[in-house]
Formats: structure tokens, sequence, C-alpha cells
């Protein structure tokens, strides 16, 4: 439950993070920022996420007191990859080659790479040892830290450059204040194994190889926005998607913080058939959590960018954010649903493929679509991307014959999601507004939650009910 708790309080800084960088630097420099930081997300992704999938999928508190080499492997791959890419990004720069960012921003988002995968690597050891408390103190430390550095530098110098350069610090100085606590023993570098890396590797690469694609779509569309429309128009494009993804992103991930790393113990001490019942049981939760969610961001939206969108923004942004939601939602199935059907089984090249198709369709559907003045083909185009890449996994996947959610639970999500949408549709012409929100947001989740608790969707409600009572002992629950 700890961890769960830090998620929450890391999902609000970054909201606020966000937003704050975001008026302080206006639509132009923070088009300039999202485009750098889009470009430090892929740099990290392809050099050092397979670090982080392998301590996820392999890393234990059994495997650090037994098996030291693992965590000797890991750390010495990650700086020899840092090494490489400081060389090589050097090079590239020394080259003379032109980018729609200057040196100086392409310099500091490779900087910003290796500091979040730094960050990354080390908040998905300390997760799959359950090791809340030393958790939640690397999230608080690395969110007061940016809070007052990145938000710190967008207010006091309006720079992407100074704005970059204080994420770079917060996310750095977090591990290194919890340095102590993270040493394993005996993990020294004279302990990697080549073996260990290469086997991590094939595990690994093709999930990169997949979650590569999947970013490069709207990494390609701010790029060409940049291009076509300027910084101001890629800066409007990039707040939707930031929001947005961050929103849907922050509510699978704090599912999937523990339900992966459930089918991932489970398999260990039960086998590959009790780790399908366990993967079925995670797709059912996250389907139940992701849908009304993202059906009630969709519902709440103009009072969303009323109340906490800068008003440099309202306007282009719901109407981005509108076609990308349901993109939105087949990215957070895929990530969270899908991919742990062949992440526990270890066969994850298909993943590849699924992605593959998600960008062809994305490049045939901007040259189709018709030209606009603004972005929003961009979003319409991502959107039929990411729900063609659902399609093609989920037909991939029925091949290994996995267990599925039963047809109830989904039904019993559609219908409660309905239900709830039925309800606030009135709402959303009202007036936008803070009080508007608060009626929304609370008429949808008791509404939604009355259907969880009435018809156990997902498993929720015993999953509560259970929670309750190892917390009040001898409290009586149906």
């Amino acid at each position: 439950m700890k961890v769960i708790i830090a998620f929450i309080f890391n999902i609000i800084f970054n909201f606020v993070i966000g937003l704050l960088v975001a008026k302080f630097l206006g639509p132009a420099e923070y088009g300039r920022f999202a485009l750098a930081f889009a470009t430090a997300a892929v740099v990290q992704l392809a050099f050092f996420d397979w670090l982080r999938l392998g301590a996820t999928r392999f890393y234990s508190e059994r495997v650090r007191t037994e098996d030291p080499t693992l965590r000797a492997t890991l750390d010495v791959s990650f700086f020899l990859l840092a090494f490489a890419l400081v060389i090589g990004g050097t090079l590239l720069l020394l080259s003379g080659a032109h980018f729609a960012l200057s040196n100086w921003l392409i310099a500091l988002a490779l900087a910003t790479a290796i500091a979040n995968g730094f960050f990354d690597y080390h908040a998905a050891l300390v997760r799959a040892r359950f090791h809340d408390r030393l958790y939640t103190r690397l999230i608080i430390v690395k969110n007061i830290l940016a809070l007052c550095l990145t938000g710190g530098g967008a207010f006091w110098f309006g720079s992407a450059k100074m704005t970059l350069i204080g994420t770079i610090i917060s996310l750095s100085g977090s591990v290194v204040a919890v340095r102590a606590a993270l040493r394993d023993p005996g993990a020294g570098p004279h302990s990697a194994k080549r073996a260990i890396a290469t086997s991590i590797l094939h595990y690994g690469l093709p999930i990169v190889a997949a979650n590569l694609l999947y970013v490069a779509i709207p990494l390609a569309n701010r790029s060409i926005i940049a291009v076509l429309y300027g910084f101001s128009e890629t800066g409007q494009y990039s707040l939707a998607y930031d929001i947005g993804s961050k929103a849907v992103q922050a509510i699978g991930s704090t599912l999937d913080v523990l339900l992966f790393q459930i089918a991932v113990a489970v398999h260990e001490r039960g086998g590959h058939l009790k780790a399908r019942e366990q993967i079925a049981r995670n797709m059912a939760i996250v389907f139940a959590i992701v849908l009304p969610a993202c059906t009630g961001i969709w519902l709440i939206l103009p009072s969303i960018q009323q109340v906490i969108v800068p008003a440099a923004y309202r306007g282009p942004f719901g109407d981005l954010l509108t076609l990308m939601m349901g993109g939105l939602f087949c990215s957070a199935l895929i990530q969270f649903g899908l991919n742990p059907i062949f992440q526990i089984a270890k066969r994850t090249a298909p993943l590849i493929s699924a992605a593959a198709f998600g960008c062809v369709v994305d490049v045939v559907l901007l040259m189709v679509l018709p030209q606009q003045d603004h972005a929003e083909r961009f979003a319409a185009a991502q959107t039929c991307a990411y729900a063609a890449s659902f399609l093609a996994l989920l037909f991939v996947a029925s091949f290994s014959k996995p267990q599925w959610p039963s047809p109830r639970d989904i039904v019993a999500t559609i219908l409660a999601t309905m239900a709830m949408a039925a309800a606030l549709l009135p709402l959303r012409e009202y007036n936008p507004g803070f009080q508007t929100l608060i009626e929304q947001v609370t008429s949808g989740t008791v509404i939604y939650c009355l259907f969880v608790a009435s018809f156990d969707i997902a498993g929720l409600r015993t999953i509560l009910y259970t929670k309750l009572r190892d917390h009040v002992p001898g409290l009586q629950l149906p």
C-alpha cells in the first residue's frame, strides 16, 4: 500500500511540475522543452530501458541475497552504455549535422536520457524488492528537487535549457541522496557476467524495440509539426499529449507496479498455468480501471481545461486531447494488459510486429488526411495508429491461447462506464470550473464504485474487502 501512496504522490507532483513548466515557459519555449524531453525519452528507451525491464522481471530480494552477479551485471551495463552515449553524442554534435533543436538542447536531451535512465533503473530495483519505504524516500526526494529545480528553472529563467538542467539534477540527485541504501553486498563490477547481460538483452530488446516504435509516433509527429507550423504549435500539441499520456500512464503504472510483480511472483512459485490465471485477472483489473478513467477524462475535459490548463493553451488543448484520448486508451491496454502475456512467457519478439503496424498506419494516414491549419490530423492519425497496434497485438496474442478475462467482467465494466457517462454528460454542458469539476468527479466516482460494489467487477470488491480484513482484525464483511 505504501508504494501505491508513493506512486500517487509522484503522479500529483509530475502534473503540478508539468503545468508550471508549461505556464512559465509559454507555448514556443515549452515546445522546445517538450521536443527535447521527448528526444530524451526515446534515447533513454533505446539505451537503458532493457535494464529496467530486466530488473523488473528477474531481480528480487531473494536474488539480491543469493545471486549478486545479476545486480553487478546490470550496474556495469548501465555505466558502459552511459559512457558510450556520451562519446557518441559528442561526436554527433561535432559532426556539424543540423537538427530542429539547437546543439545545446540536443546535449541536454542526451544528459536527461542518462539521468532519467539512472533514476528509473534504481526505482525498478527497489520496486522489485517490494522495499516500500526506500521507494517512497526516492520518490519524495526526486519530486522535492524537481519542484525547486525544474519548476524553478522555468520560473526564474523562462528557458528550456535551464529547465532541462534542473530536471537532470533532480533525477540524479535523488538517487545519489539514497545511494547507501541502494547498494547490494557482493555486487562489485568484477562479479558482472556477459552471459547474464546477453540473456536480459534477449528478453528485453523486443520490448524496447516495440516501445521505441510506439514513442516514435508522437515524437515524429511533434518534429513534423515544428517544421510545418513552428514551435508554438508544437507546444500546444505537446501539452495535450503530455497531460493526457501522463494521466493514463499514471493510472496504468500505478496498477502495473503491483500487478506485474505479483504475476512474476506467482510464476516463480506456481508455474506458468498459475501465472496465466493471474495475468487474466490483471487484464480484467486494468480494463476495469482504464476504461472509466479515460471516459471520465473526456467527460470532465472542459472543466480540466478551465481549471488547470494555462490560458495560452486553452482551446487547442481540448480539441487535441479529445482526438488523442482513444489512442491513449489503446496504448494503456497494450502496455499494461497485453504485453505481460508475452513478458511472463519470455516470448517478446511478437511485440515488434504490432508496433511496426501502428507506425505504418500513422504514416499512411498523415499522407491521406487533408492538410489543416493546425495539428488535429496528427492527433487523429496517432489515435488510429495505437488502435491498429492494439488490434494487431490482440490478434497475435490469440495464437498463444492465453487465458482471457471473463466476458462477465468485460461486459460489466462497459455497462458501468456507460451508466457513469450517461449521468455525467448533462454536467458537461454546465459552465466549466472548479465546482463543476468537483461535482463531475464525485458523481462519476460514486456511480462507478456502486457498480463495482454491486457486481464485484474484476474482483475489485473482493480485493478491497480482503485488504480491509487484513488491516482491521475482527472486521466482518460480506
